[in-house]
């Protein structure tokens, strides 16, 4: 198997809070993988290190290494911005322009320069489809992003990534304010979704990751405690620990 990002000894500290205690992990190209753990367990940290977000907070320690393709991403001569675009980011909560559905999609492009309308119109509608979302807006791409259903909405802030061309997307915690329907259109878009792309999803729900992710690594208070595929997590656990997570004994 590829591998996609590579960390090593991964350290991160807030003043003389340690986030992120020495992680080593490789995340394999088209494959979800899943991180889980507790709150405040370093999960969220570590995509904010991988799409550099991290360096919009203040009085933070990096040390360590993180490769994409074999690139030392921490370096100083790394172009952030199109770092970000090569791994697109889809948050908790989505955070719609307050636009129209078919201008939250061509927006970014255009940023990128593309101005033909042949070209934007081919861009929004696969990035909508990509987003199990066309069929349901199809006929509304002019109304307001706002109007859109929250589950909608974060479909859309998914098809707003595609849009960019990503090659890796990252998503912390995209379905916690879901229904369960929202949550299996989330769910079945990622299943097509990691054909192309290296996707990243971070979710406190035990259920979800072990329903949709190839691979799994269990965080706890800053330390990566175990990582396999999914399955073997879930199954046959090689730490006592990670078994009272997901029996939900603790987090």
């Amino acid at each position: 198997m590829d591998i996609k990002i590579k960390v090593e000894n991964l350290r991160v500290s807030y003043g003389k809070s340690e986030i992120l205690k020495g992680i080593s992990i490789d995340v394999y190209k088209n494959m979800i993988t899943g991180f889980m753990g507790p709150a405040g367990s370093g999960k969220s940290s570590l995509i904010s290190i991988i799409n550099r977000m991290i360096d919009f907070e203040e009085n933070v320690k990096i040390e360590g290494k993180v490769y994409i393709d074999g690139e030392d991403i921490l370096n100083g001569e790394i172009d952030e911005v199109n770092l970000r675009r090569r791994a697109g980011t889809v948050f908790a909560v989505p955070i719609p322009l307050p636009r129209s559905v078919y201008e939250n999609i061509a927006y970014g492009p255009r940023l990128k320069g593309v101005n033909e309308r042949e070209a934007l119109h081919r861009i929004v509608l696969e990035s909508l489809k990509k987003a199990f979302l066309w069929d349901e807006v199809k006929d509304r791409l002019n109304t307001s992003a706002l109007k859109l259903s929250g589950g909608q909405q974060q479909r859309l802030c998914l098809a707003r990534t595609l849009a960019l061309r990503p090659e890796i997307i990252l998503l912390d915690e995209p379905c916690s304010g879901l229904d369960p329907i929202s949550t299996a259109k989330i769910e079945e878009a990622l299943n097509e979704l990691k054909k192309e792309y290296t996707i990243i999803l971070v979710s406190n729900n035990t259920k979800q990751i072990a329903r949709i992710t190839d691979y799994a690594a269990f965080f706890y208070m800053g330390e990566l405690i175990e990582y396999a595929p999914t399955e073997k997590l879930f199954t046959n656990p090689s730490v006592k620990k990670t078994e009272d997570y997901i029996q939900g004994k603790f987090g």
